[in-house]
């Protein structure tokens, strides 16, 4: 579908009263279990796992020695070559869990014996529960999980126990996706993954014994679940930043789509205009494999009705090779950067600059902001806090201390008046155009120093490792037009096919003493 078309699209759905999906949410919870996955065949294309050889892509040897190595996209082919088993996968990943987890704290719940029940169900099936079948995954811990707590790391959710999941953790197990447990979070999903008290929990998976190093956001606990080879894949959400930062701190690849590609059902929310599923992965092919799954219409959120086809992100996640067997973009691509983009990390984002630009279809493009960027970034991004008030006006009035440390962000809501909100809207909207009739008139994608600005608009962002500031990792954020996800991932499988720093993995800590395989697994 063109370009004009999907903005003509957007821009309606941008206007649209979006509460509706308030009631899929824990604050009112529904009166019986409903299956929120939708009709197959309003869904195109089918996920699909590639064929590796065929894309000139081979298993890793260290995927091979170690499962828990793997990529999903690699998991997924040595299970259909039968060189590895979904029981064999699942129990390494518990064993790191039992063994580092205590250090780590990237779980808050770890569902163990069912996660081994589903693997060797899927062992049993031959693969052919769906594109993920056997898959183990880890899911932050403010979707709705059937039959296990969602407590979104607050005392307000502390007995929370839904009776039906998320449409994100449904589509996920529909497709034979196995959850491992519940990725621990910030708070009410308002900070860094602290207890509600304000004590560290989870830490950056590259400095695990120095929990002060920033691990990037709310959805720390995935972050650190996939970058401590605890889990395959993971899903977490983003209201500020939580799936692409966390991505850029712990070396991961993060993709938050366009509002509306994936359903907030079942979702504790923290803002119904902003709140974003998507999955943090290893790679632009894994995290394309759980969107590809994640995505699609749902009647529980209108949100997602209406939109254009999902493109065939597998394909878009796929190198291409031209002669000679370089590397080339797969369309011709303008990458716009930002006059303030090499303003920090300079010398791994200049390195990343010509390394990029070397590519065969490759243009980069210099833009300049309009003078009242900052303002409608800063400010007004101030708006988003009446959102996160107005569904827990009940527990403000009933008990604040059940907020915690998060209670100011809350009170600072109620404070901001409906004059002020609504001149916060038209400033979005004033920041839409600006972006869509201006930015990226003059690119097809734009470098990014950080999230908020595509955050506020909703349109889709992918975070990617592009190489290490004082032993850290360092990544970038790449922001797109509405549903255009596919170039994204164009653009960073293509980085990714000819840079390896998408493979590199954190040493692992030291083992505490009292822990041992499977110590933390939970039925």
């Amino acid at each position: 579908m063109s370009r004009a078309v999907n903005r003509r699209i957007f821009l309606a759905g941008s206007a649209a009263v979006t509460g509706a999906v308030v009631s899929g949410t824990a604050l009112a919870p529904p009166a019986a279990a409903v299956s929120p996955v939708s009709s197959k065949s309003s869904r195109s294309p089918e996920p699909y796992v590639p064929d590796l050889d065929a894309a000139g892509i081979e298993v890793r040897d260290a995927a091979r020695r170690d499962p828990t190595e793997a990529t999903l996209a690699e998991a997924a082919v040595l299970m259909s070559r039968r060189k590895l088993t979904s029981t064999a996968l699942v129990e390494a990943y518990l064993d790191r869990i039992g063994t580092y987890d205590s250090t780590y704290q990237a779980y808050a719940e770890v569902t163990g014996e069912t996660a081994l029940a589903a693997a060797r169900a899927a062992d049993r099936s031959g693969g052919r529960r769906g594109v993920l079948s056997g898959i183990p995954l880890c899911v932050k811990d403010n979707y709705f999980t059937r039959g296990v707590p969602t407590r979104c790391n607050s005392l307000i959710f502390a007995d929370f126990v839904p009776n039906h999941d998320a449409t994100a953790v449904a589509r996920l197990t529909a497709a034979g996706g196995i959850v491992l447990g519940k990725g621990q979070m910030g708070p009410l999903a308002t900070t860094r993954a602290t207890t509600p008290n304000g004590t560290v929990t989870t830490v950056n998976a590259w400095t695990p014994d120095n929990p002060a190093t920033d691990p990037g956001g709310s959805s720390t606990g995935p972050a650190c679940a996939v970058a401590g080879r605890m889990a395959s894949s993971s899903i977490g959400t983003q209201t500020g930043g939580s799936i692409v930062l966390p991505s850029n701190r712990q070396n991961l690849t993060g993709l938050k789509p366009t509002m509306g590609r994936v359903s907030a059902y079942g979702v504790i929310p923290l803002s119904y205009t902003r709140d974003h599923p998507g999955p943090l992965a290893r790679d632009a092919m894994d995290a394309a494999l759980m969107l590809a799954v994640m995505a699609g219409p749902d009647a529980h959120d209108p949100r997602t009705l209406g939109l254009p086809g999902l493109p065939d992100l597998v394909r878009a996640a796929t190198p291409v090779a031209g002669r000679g067997g370089a590397v080339r973009m797969r369309r011709a691509t303008r990458i716009g950067v930002p006059a303030d983009f090499l303003n920090s990390a300079t010398e791994v984002r200049k390195a990343f600059l010509d390394r990029i630009d070397a590519i065969s279809g490759v243009t980069l493009v210099d833009i300049t902001y309009p003078a009242d960027w900052p303002l409608l970034t800063g400010m007004f991004n101030d708006a988003r806090l009446s959102e996160r008030t107005e569904p827990f006006r009940h527990w403000l009035r009933e008990d604040p201390a059940l907020f915690g440390v998060s209670l100011l962000s809350w009170l600072q809501g109620l404070m901001l008046s409906g004059d002020e909100w609504i001149t916060a809207q038209r400033a979005k909207n004033h920041l839409l155009r600006e972006v869509l009739d201006g930015v990226l008139s003059r690119c097809d994608v734009l470098l990014q120093t950080g999230p908020v600005p595509f955050d506020i608009l909703g349109l889709p962002e992918i975070a990617f490792p592009i190489g290490f500031t004082a032993g850290l990792p360092s990544g970038v954020i790449l922001g797109g037009a509405p549903y255009e996800e596919d170039r994204l991932l164009e653009v960073a499988a293509a980085y990714q096919a000819v840079t390896d720093w998408h493979t590199r993995r954190p040493a692992d800590p030291a083992a505490p003493a009292a822990s041992g395989p499977g110590a933390k697994r939970a039925a």
